[in-house]
């Protein structure tokens, strides 16, 4: 059963998204501000966190760097802050999905099923070498040269996709479908920007072993000597 850990300080906020949660089958706990957040996170290790902006002894983005420094667990910032800015910011940042003050108690349950689902794209155990590079496709564990590659969750979705299936290429329409979600509505650029994060964060890979190439007027290819 999955756990969601809800860090939101207004209670009866955290109440409404904590019945819901329960009711679609998820074990829930939640916690009202930074300190809180960060024991709860250790000691329980959420499978998913739903994370307010605005917390009374830090703010969200502080947090959700904290939960980037420790591994991939998936997080879906809770904000008021509605325009697109902010929005690309907190995507940017590492966030997977980015949820606009009022919503809708099912609309939350729905995106977090949606981002749990994405995360088995890839489970058959395999560790799968390219050179220097190896890619633990079960563990969702990328190392160069023995150093492990730092990729937020989406990015981690991206690339083991890429991975799994080495010189192939996929078109950006099919690659929002697989890791976004078909339910997702916004622009096809948000491919670009995590293929560039996937490109910087494998930087000291060496060319002739392999590249995520773009193909023009298509999308890209994980383009890998055999």
């Amino acid at each position: 059963m999955h756990k969601i850990l809800i860090v939101e300080d207004e209670p009866d906020i955290a109440r409404v998204l904590q019945a819901y949660l329960a009711k679609a089958g998820f074990r829930v706990e939640s916690a009202g501000d930074g300190a809180a957040a960060i024991r709860r996170f250790d000691a329980w290790t959420p499978s998913l966190v739903l994370l307010d902006v605005m917390l009374p002894d830090t703010d969200g983005w502080q947090l959700l760097a904290w939960i980037r420094e420790r591994g991939a667990c998936p997080v879906i910032m809770l904000t008021a802050m509605s325009d697109l800015e902010s929005r690309l910011a907190g995507l940017n940042a590492g966030a997977d999905d980015y949820i606009c003050k009022p919503f809708v108690a099912e609309e939350v349950v729905a995106r977090v099923q949606a981002v749990l689902r994405r995360l088995p794209l890839v489970a058959s155990g395999k560790v799968a070498a390219f050179g220097r590079l190896r890619v633990d496709l079960a563990a969702r564990e990328v190392t160069l040269a023995g150093r492990p590659v730092p990729l937020a969750p989406r990015d981690m979705d991206l690339f083991l996709l890429f991975a799994s299936h080495p010189n192939r290429t996929f078109g950006r329409e099919e690659l929002i479908s697989a890791v976004w979600g078909a339910d997702y509505a916004g622009s096809d650029r948000a491919v670009d920007l995590s293929v560039n994060r996937i490109r910087q964060a494998l930087g000291d890979w060496p060319a002739e072993e392999g590249e995520i190439a773009t193909v023009r007027r298509w999308g890209y290819k994980f383009r890998v000597r055999r």
